[in-house]
């Protein structure tokens, strides 16, 4: 029996845990490794600069607080990110809505095509 290398490896804050349980079934389902998740912002912004991965989905409003403070770090350590949002690019912060969004909710397809892009380094 052979095992796939994974498609690569994620670290996805999301603060409702439903939908963080289905983004990282979607994940698995499309071949990625969840390395690490959190609901919370501290705790996202101290595994920002400590996890090792391919790219983060960073939810745009994590329990009221604004994603900037993970994005920084992301951007400090030269790793790709997409932001999750319900409020369209304008829920983006102003100063990163040069990075690829996803309109949620989102379906696979949108997920694969947002992954794929920023991997590639096209978004």
């Amino acid at each position: 029996m052979t095992i796939d290398k994974p498609a690569g490896s994620v670290f996805l804050v999301e603060d409702e845990a439903m939908i963080r349980m289905m983004v990282v079934d979607m994940l698995e389902e499309l071949g990625f490794n969840v390395v690490a998740e959190t609901g919370e912002i501290n705790e996202a912004v101290k595994l920002a600069g400590t996890t090792d991965f391919d790219v983060a989905i960073l939810d745009v409003n994590v329990n009221g607080k604004v994603i900037s403070p993970v994005a920084d770090v992301l951007k400090a350590r030269n790793r790709p990110f997409i932001f999750a949002t319900g409020y369209g690019t304008q829920g983006v912060p102003e100063n990163y809505r040069d990075r690829p969004a996803l309109q949620k909710p989102f379906q696979i397809e949108s997920l694969k095509q947002a992954l794929d892009s920023t991997l590639r380094g096209i978004a």
